[in-house]
């Protein structure tokens, strides 16, 4: 029941690699064909390479060839799998340096913030290419399957733009179900759960263990230091908000004004190492990788041992669609009502099921107010970042850079428009959207000594204005 797998930006080996060993290690899709393709052939060719060594030291039937031309990789493809980085650790160095120098301190810096933006007006225009590809000359009813950040605003696009049938997929859900279990002590098979919300962002509306709501225990065990301080900033969100949600405080840290915005706040709740709120830790991680493998195959360091499937979601969707048995994961889809109190036509990440029809996303009513409100600040950054990319007007990405909490938290409007430009002059290669466009500069107005303030009448119409005046000016006996 092999299937053609089209798998969009390989030259990411270590990602390409675990995604096709666990499509390789499920049965029913045996004597599959992966259509590799990215855009410069070393990665490429290694990639490809190592596949057919995974096809015949595993003894599984099947085909692996690369090619740098992306339609003729997606030509007739079931599936199409896309793990893209546009600019690779260049782009992100610009990412994280830039906003550093106006007080924007990023963690992680691929989701929400000038870095997760940024990353999603190089990445949408690419995306956008590939389901116009799909839409031509894929099978009929192909699904892509996208994992490249910032999930959300990326998502949103393409459900604004196209009409192929695609989710997002990541792993959020399963890593934070993970710690919960370990943090409480109970195998994770045993816990029930409902979550709903945005990517990065997405709240355990339901958690439970044979009937039992588990958060009290939750509650308690996040009081105790040792706990606390393995997560800080979701404990603190949970505490004051209620509801537990997935990524790390090194991710959240970044999409709320509370936490990195001085440095009392990073020194109280972003003192940990790595994704514990350390300043650059992603980028820092990524640079030492890329020059620690530079002009080296970094698949000669890995084994072709097949030894079961991770705990992503695709090979099981692409299983279930196969099959027809249907399998139920986290998606990040449009949001035609599946959450109410969400804008719709944004992207959510919901309960879907897959199966031998396709995708079938799980409508969860709305969410507490007060986790909407706050899914709702990355909403916003969401649509103007998606405006900015498609439409190509620069002013736009002041808007949401704007709109960013963080970046709000720390900057004036003046430095985020200087930012701005900046991060727009430095990525122009990848950003042709914009090409002969510009960010125009605002001056601070200089207001010279002894300038008095234009003054004007009240309108008549205000008569409460002038009874206020009367009463402030009226002398008392």
């Amino acid at each position: 029941m092999g299937k053609k797998v089209a798998m969009i930006g390989a030259g990411s080996v270590v990602f390409c690699k675990l995604l096709m060993s666990d499509i390789m290690a499920t049965p029913s899709l045996s004597g599959s064909e992966f259509a590799l393709m990215s855009r410069t052939w070393p990665k490429l060719k290694n990639m490809e390479e190592f596949g057919r060594r995974m096809l015949k030291d595993n003894n599984v039937k099947g085909d692996v060839w690369a090619t740098l031309d992306r339609r003729e990789a997606i030509k007739g493809a079931d599936f199409v799998v896309v793990m893209v980085q546009v600019g690779g650790v260049d782009a992100f160095e610009i990412d994280y340096k830039v906003p550093l120098k106006y007080g924007v301190d990023q963690c992680v810096g691929d989701t929400m913030g000038p870095g997760g933006i940024f990353r999603g007006l190089r990445t949408i225009p690419v995306l956008l290419e590939i389901a116009r590809d799909m839409e031509e000359s894929a099978h009929p009813g192909a699904i892509m399957l996208q994992y490249s950040n910032p999930m959300a605003i990326n998502c949103l696009a393409l459900g604004r733009e196209t009409t192929v049938r695609f989710t997002g997929l990541c792993h959020g859900i399963q890593t934070t179900l993970q710690e919960i279990a370990t943090w409480l002590g109970i195998p994770k098979e045993e816990i029930i759960y409902t979550c709903g919300g945005t990517n990065h962002m997405n709240w355990f509306l339901r958690l439970e263990r044979d009937g039992k709501d588990l958060y009290p225990l939750l509650r308690k065990v996040l009081e105790k230091p040792g706990y606390y301080r393995s997560d800080k900033v979701r404990a603190e969100l949970f505490r004051h908000f209620g509801y537990f949600m997935t990524e790390t405080t090194g991710h959240m840290s970044e999409y709320v004004p509370w936490f990195r915005k001085n440095e009392k706040a990073k020194e109280l709740y972003c003192d940990e190492p790595g994704f514990g709120g350390e300043s650059g830790a992603y980028y820092n991680w990524c640079r030492t990788v890329s020059d620690k493998y530079a002009g080296r195959n970094m698949l000669d360091y890995e084994s072709t041992k097949i030894e079961g499937r991770s705990v992503e979601y695709c090979s099981y969707i692409m299983e279930a669609v196969a099959t027809g048995i249907p399998f139920r994961f986290m998606g990040n889809v449009r949001n035609d009502g599946y959450i109410a109190n969400l804008p719709d036509g944004c992207c959510v990440e919901v309960p879907t099921f897959a199966d031998a029809t396709g995708l079938h996303p799980v409508s969860i009513g709305s969410l507490p107010p007060q986790c909407a409100a706050l899914n709702r600040t990355q909403v916003n950054v969401h649509l103007l970042t998606a405006e900015a990319a498609i439409s190509g007007d620069p002013e736009h990405i002041v808007h949401a850079l704007a709109m960013d909490p963080l970046t709000g938290a720390v900057c004036t409007l003046k430095e985020i428009r200087d930012m701005a430009i900046e991060m727009l002059e430095s990525q122009r290669k990848w950003l042709l959207q914009f090409e002969g466009k510009k960010i125009s500069p605002r001056q601070i107005i200089s207001i010279p000594q002894g300038t008095e303030a234009v003054k004007t009448e009240p309108d008549p119409a205000q008569a409460i204005l002038k009874r206020f005046m009367k009463l402030a000016e009226q002398k008392l006996e």
